[in-house]
C-alpha cells in the first residue's frame, strides 16, 4: 500500500501529529541492548534511531495531517506498508478501515472485483459513464473514510487503472446495488518499488493516476542505510520469535549485535528476521546468543542462509571470520584496543585470533 501527502499542509496540524506520534498514540518502545535507551516507533519496522528514518517519520506526521495520496517508495520488505498503517492510525479524527489491495497478483478481472466488486466491475455500459460503479462487496467501498493501500500499483492493468484514476477524480461514485451517488472520501497511498518512475515514463501507469498517488512521496530507506536501527530491531524481532515459540527470551551479545549490523541485509527485515528464526530455533535451550551462532546462519557475502561457498562448517566459518574481522580493522586504522572493543573481546585474544586466521593486523586484511 502507498500513501501520498500533500507538500503544503499547516504546519500546526503537522505540529499536532508529530506530538502524537512522540506521544506513543501507534508506537511501541524498545530497549537498545547497548544503552538501555528506549524510543519511539510506529512498528516493527519503524525504529527512529538512524537520521534516514528520523526523516521518514517527520514525513509521516506531516501525511498525517491531510488526505491527499501518499507516495511510499522502497525496496522489498523495507516497512512501506507499516509506514501506510502508521499515516493511516494518525489521520486526525476518527478514520475508517485500511484496506490493502496488492495488484500485483490478480489478472484484471479478479483485481477489478477486487476493487469495485463484481456487481459494478461486471456491468457493461455505451461510452464513459458520467461516474463510476462500485458496489458494497468491493475494497473500495469498504475503505470509505479510511485508507486504500495499492501495492504494486504499476503491474494493474490499464483497464482497472483507468477506473480507479476516474473515481480518484470525481470524488463520488454510484452505487451499483442502489443506483445512489456517494461520496468517495478515502484517502489513495500506494507502495511501489524503486523501478516505479521508469514504469511511469514507459506508460505502464497512467499519468492521472500517478498524479493522485503521488501528492507526497516517502521514500523507504534499506536497512543497510540505517544500521543504527538494526540492533533495536533485531532484539524487537528475537523478543517475539521467543514468545512464538514458547521459549525463555534470549540475548544478543555485542559481537553478535556488531556483526548483525555491519551485514547488508539485501532482503531487508524480513531476511534479519528469518536469520534470527534460523539461530533462536537451534538454541532452544541457550538463552545467550554469540558471534559464533549469527555465523552459522549466515554466508560469506553477508547474506542470510549457509554460504555454497564449500567446505566444512569450520572452514566456512574460519573464511567468514577472518573476512569480518579484517573489516573491523580496517574501519579502527589498524588499532587493535578499538577493534578488539567493537569486536568485545580482549587483545590478547585479538591477536591469538589473527594468528590463528593469518590475518595482517597492521593492514586488517589477509
Amino acid at each position: 500500500m502507498k500513501s501520498v501527502i500533500s507538500p503544503g499542509c499547516a504546519a500546526s496540524e503537522g505540529d499536532d501529529a508529530e506530538k502524537r506520534l512522540s506521544a506513543g498514540d501507534v508506537s511501541v518502545k524498545y530497549e537498545t541492548h547497548d544503552t538501555g535507551a528506549t524510543a519511539a516507533a510506529t512498528d516493527d519496522d519503524l525504529y527512529s534511531l538512524s537520521p534516514a528514518m528520523r526523516e521518514v517519520m517527520g514525513l509521516i506526521a506531516r501525511a498525517a495531517s491531510t488526505r491527499a495520496g501518499v507516495l511510499i517508495r522502497g525496496e522489498e520488505d523495507t516497512g512501506r506498508q507499516v509506514v501506510a498503517r502508521a499515516i493511516h492510525t494518525l489521520q486526525n479524527g476518527s478514520p475508517g478501515a485500511f484496506v490493502a489491495v496488492n495488484c500485483a497478483e490478480d489478472d484484471s478481472e479478479v483485481l477489478g472485483i477486487s476493487l469495485f466488486g463484481k456487481a459494478a466491475w461486471s456491468q457493461r455500459r455505451d461510452g464513459p459513464p458520467a461516474l463510476e460503479h462500485v458496489s458494497r462487496h468491493g475494497a473500495l467501498y469498504a475503505a470509505l473514510d479510511g485508507t486504500i493501500y495499492l501495492q504494486s500499483v504499476e503491474e494493474a492493468p490499464l483497464r482497472v487503472q483507468a477506473r480507479l484514476a476516474r473515481v480518484l477524480r470525481d470524488r463520488e461514485f454510484v452505487l451499483a446495488e442502489s443506483g445512489e451517488a456517494i461520496g468517495f472520501d478515502v484517502r489513495p497511498m500506494a507502495g511501489v518499488d524503486p523501478r516505479f518512475d521508469r514504469a511511469v515514463a514507459e506508460g505502464r501507469v497512467r499519468e492521472d493516476l500517478f498524479r493522485r498517488l503521488s501528492a507526497l512521496r516517502i521514500e523507504m530507506p534499506p536497512l543497510r542505510s540505517r544500521r543504527e536501527d538494526i540492533p533495536a530491531l533485531a532484539n524487537y524481532f528475537l523478543r517475539e520469535i521467543c514468545a512464538s515459540l514458547r521459549v525463555p527470551p534470549k540475548t544478543l551479545s555485542r559481537p553478535a549485535l556488531s556483526l548483525i549490523s555491519a551485514l547488508p541485509w539485501r532482503g531487508n527485515a524480513a531476511e534479519l528476521r528469518t536469520m534470527l528464526e534460523g539461530v533462536a530455533t537451534g538454541l532452544q535451550d541457550d538463552n545467550g546468543i554469540g558471534i559464533e551462532d549469527v555465523l552459522a546462519h549466515v554466508r560469506l557475502d553477508g547474506g542470510s542462509a549457509v554460504s555454497s561457498g564449500g567446505g566444512t562448517l569450520k572452514q566456512a566459518r574460519a573464511r567468514f571470520e577472518r573476512e569480518y574481522i579484517g573489516s573491523v580493522l580496517e574501519e579502527h586504522h589498524g588499532r587493535m584496543s578499538d577493534a578488539a572493543k567493537a569486536l568485545g573481546i580482549q587483545r590478547t585474544n585479538l591477536y591469538r585470533k589473527l594468528r590463528s586466521l593469518h590475518v595482517n593486523g597492521g593492514r586488517g586484511r589477509v
